[in-house]
C-alpha cells in the first residue's frame, strides 16, 4: 500500500499567509486612525488659535464706569438754572436744557472733574457781586446717570461733582482754576451764560471758608 501524502505542510503555508495579511491590513488600519488622531487634534488647536483673537478683542471693551472715571463716556447732560436772587442784567441763560453734544459735554464733565480733583485751599477773599446763579446738572451714558454736579457762576465760583454717594468740591481759584482753565468756557458754550467774575484772594488759610470768619 502507497503511504497517504501528508497535508499538513500546505495547510501550515496557507495559515502563515493569512496571518501576515491580517497583520498588514491591522497596520495599515491602525495607521489610518493614528493620522486622523493627529488631524483631529490638528482642528481643535486650529479652532482655539482663531477664536483667541475674538476673545481679545472682546476684552478690550471698557467697561462701564461712573464719575470722574467716566468722562469718555459721558454722551449727554442736563442742566437746570437755579436763581436764589434774581435774574443777571443782559443774560440770556435758559432755565433747563439737555445738551447731546458729546465732545463738548465731555470737555466740561472733564473739566469740572480737573478742578475739584485739584482743589483750592480756602482763603479769606473778596468775591463780586454773589446774585445767586446757580446750575445743577447730571451727566448721562445715554440714560445711565454717570455724575451730578454744582457750579455756583456767580460771587466766588465753587464747583462740586457728586457720584457713588461721595461728593469733591472746590473753590475755582488757585490749583483748581490752573487745573481746569476753561470750566466757565465750556458751560457758557452750553448755557449761553457769560463768564463769572475773577476772585480776589486775600490774607492766608480760612479753614471755615470763603467769606467766614477764620
Amino acid at each position: 500500500m502507497e503511504p497517504m501524502a501528508r497535508r499538513v505542510r500546505p495547510t501550515r503555508m496557507m495559515d502563515q499567509r493569512l496571518l501576515r495579511g491580517r497583520t498588514r491590513f491591522l497596520a495599515t488600519a491602525g495607521i489610518g486612525l493614528l493620522f486622523a488622531a493627529v488631524s483631529g487634534c490638528g482642528s481643535v488647536v486650529a479652532s482655539d488659535s482663531a477664536s483667541a483673537p475674538a476673545a481679545a478683542a472682546g476684552a478690550t471693551t471698557a467697561a462701564p464706569q461712573v464719575g470722574c472715571a467716566s468722562v469718555n463716556q459721558a454722551t449727554a447732560v442736563t442742566i437746570r438754572n437755579v436763581l436764589h436772587m434774581m435774574v443777571p442784567v443782559n443774560t440770556k441763560a435758559k432755565t433747563s436744557i439737555t445738551y447731546r453734544q458729546a465732545a463738548q459735554v465731555r470737555a466740561l464733565f472733564g473739566q469740572m472733574c480737573a478742578a475739584v480733583t485739584h482743589p483750592a485751599p480756602n482763603l479769606l477773599m473778596h468775591c463780586p457781586a454773589d446774585v445767586g446763579t446757580e446750575f445743577l446738572g447730571t451727566f448721562y451714558d445715554g440714560t445711565r446717570a454717570l455724575a451730578t454736579f454744582t457750579y455756583t457762576a456767580s460771587g466766588c465760583a465753587r464747583v462740586s461733582v457728586t457720584a457713588a454717594g461721595k461728593t469733591l468740591s472746590t473753590g475755582v481759584y488757585g490749583p483748581a482754576a490752573a487745573a481746569a482753565p476753561r470750566l466757565a468756557i465750556d458751560l457758557g458754550a452750553i448755557v449761553g451764560t457769560p463768564k463769572p467774575g475773577t476772585m480776589q484772594p486775600q490774607g492766608g488759610v480760612n479753614p471755615g471758608g470763603p467769606n467766614k470768619p477764620a
